[in-house]
């Protein structure tokens, strides 16, 4: 008969027993047990963990389709097309930028004066304004015209600049708090003291006629000349307005004409003027800068056929799938990187949805433009042809033809991306831009957006993965309860052999004392 081990009852927990009176290693078993009952919850979570990749390759192309639709949509404004290039004969007098708007052509430019503002400075030298001893002065301490004039430290003069009451105390200001003052005031005038010179300045902010400084009341003889000479020796007299002056310039037969600035615009070309004279410009269409907008939007567009197709194409290597928790464990975060790089390869191969969209993108640069009067109504007639060997069919440019077609007739190149029209007139820049937003929709709504502010992900991908962790939840409970049903049958055993011990040990003595 086989041996039974005693233990005691008190040491026994009735909700999980580790097997003191069997023996047997529960814990193992019972885990040995649930690893095949695991098995569908394994397979949820290796097929939700493909989702989720999936989701992320489909939001990663998403971002690339977005991108191209941004270059799309430069290449349907008719100003990427217009860009003009300017010279001028005498950058010492006036350089010179140009607008759309601005005509093709030739100018004669000559700059009579520059715009000035108002600039007033302490005509001499002021008292300083800290003492022996370095510490700052009031302005009552600084300036001692204001006791000779008979003002005390206690008092407070009020001066009005450009239409604004300024107070200043004369026993708490100092020099610099009064320029931070008018400063703060928004006056259309800044102030500032110059310490390494003692001298105080007033400038308007602006340029022109309109700029002004007038002291309109002024009692104390701070700022201006009235019955007493300026403290602040600016020679401004009181209620006398100081204008700045405007710029004036001849543009061709157009003379005398007047600016508050010295950056103007005049027929589509704005003129930074640096000096009085006179400067020949010239402006002509820029057709490097088109060129190079051509040839930015082409590379996005083959890069972006790269990327989709790289996703249809790429191999699946079915024999790797997401591993679980307990197989990580297993290996290190290496072989779990080598392992994951594999697992999620090829998830999007022979995507439906990716390849309409490529065909769609491939069918949308193709069609010739109608409508368009003259002979470039289409990419071939520019020098943009689809290469034969590349399974995109990407675009290649002939820039000898292009720049020969940008040349000869710049309009219907500038038609043959951006005409608007409907069907068949829609330029090639403005059908793409349309397609490559519905293709930007149609993944949104597949994967969902990583951009979205709603808690709820309604796309297709994102309804699965609810219903995915809704049933590994529901897997997960179904698992927890079978854990323990195992564990309380465990327990029981436990119970009866602790018990049966028990019964052996008590006879064993009752043998023991009869003999």
């Amino acid at each position: 008969m086989a041996t039974i081990n005693s233990v005691n009852s008190a040491s026994i927990n009735t909700s999980r027993i580790s097997g003191l009176a069997s023996g047997l290693d529960i814990d193992s078993i019972v885990s040995d047990m649930m690893k095949a009952a695991r098995i569908p919850v394994d397979k949820l979570e290796q097929q939700k963990q493909l989702l989720l990749w999936q989701q992320e390759d489909y939001r990663t192309l998403n971002k690339s389709l977005y991108d191209f639709r941004n270059k799309a949509f430069d290449m349907k404004l008719n100003s990427t097309f217009l860009t003009r290039k300017t010279a001028s004969s005498n950058e010492s007098v006036a350089t010179i930028s140009a607008t759309a708007a601005a005509q093709e052509g030739s100018y004669t430019i000559t700059v009579n004066s520059l715009a000035a503002g108002v600039a007033k400075g302490s005509s001499i030298a002021l008292a300083d304004e800290q003492d022996s001893n370095g510490n700052t002065l009031t302005l009552f301490n600084q300036f001692a015209d204001f006791s000779l004039r008979g003002y005390a430290d206690t008092d407070v003069v009020m001066v009005n600049i450009n239409g604004t009451d300024l107070e200043f105390d004369l026993g708490q200001d100092t020099i610099n708090t009064v320029a931070a003052k008018i400063n703060n005031a928004n006056l259309g005038v800044t102030a500032s003291y110059d310490s390494s010179l003692n001298r105080f300045f007033l400038t308007t902010t602006a340029t022109g006629s309109e700029a002004e400084i007038i002291i309109n009341s002024d009692s104390a003889g701070f700022f201006a000349n009235g019955s007493h000479n300026s403290i602040l020796n600016l020679n401004i007299d009181e209620a006398t307005s100081y204008n700045g002056k405007n710029a004036s310039i001849d543009f061709g037969d157009a003379v005398g004409l007047e600016f508050a600035a010295n950056t103007v615009a005049v027929n589509g070309l704005t003129l930074n003027l640096k000096n009085t004279g006179v400067t020949n410009i010239t402006v002509a269409r820029d057709i490097d800068a088109a060129v190079t907008s051509i040839k930015a939007f082409v590379d996005a567009y083959n890069e972006t056929l790269d990327t989709l197709s790289g996703k249809v194409l790429e191999k699946r290597e079915r024999d790797f799938l997401p591993l679980t928790d307990a197989q990580k464990k297993e290996m290190s975060d290496s072989e779990i990187e080598k392992w994951e790089t594999k697992a999620r390869q090829g998830l999007l191969r022979n995507d439906m949805l990716l390849q309409n969209i490529i065909s769609d993108l491939r069918g949308g640069r193709s069609r010739i433009v109608q409508g368009i009067e003259g002979a470039y109504n289409s990419l071939t007639t520019i020098g943009i042809t689809f290469g034969s060997n590349d399974y995109n069919g990407k675009l290649e440019i002939n820039e000898t033809a292009l720049r020969e077609a940008l040349t000869r007739d710049p309009d219907s190149v500038k038609k043959l991306f951006t005409n608007p029209g409907s069907n068949e007139e829609k330029g090639i820049a403005v059908r793409l831009y349309e397609l490559t937003a519905n293709a930007v929709k149609y993944i949104a709504d597949k994967a969902g957006s990583s951009s979205s502010f709603s808690t709820v992900d309604n796309s297709y991908i994102g309804k699965r993965l609810t219903e995915t962790n809704q049933a590994i939840e529901k897997w997960e409970k179904k698992l927890e309860s079978m854990e323990n049903r195992y564990y309380a049958q465990f327990t029981a055993m436990e119970t009866l052999i602790n018990q049966m011990n028990t019964q052996a040990s008590w006879l064993a003595m009752q043998f023991g004392s009869g003999s």
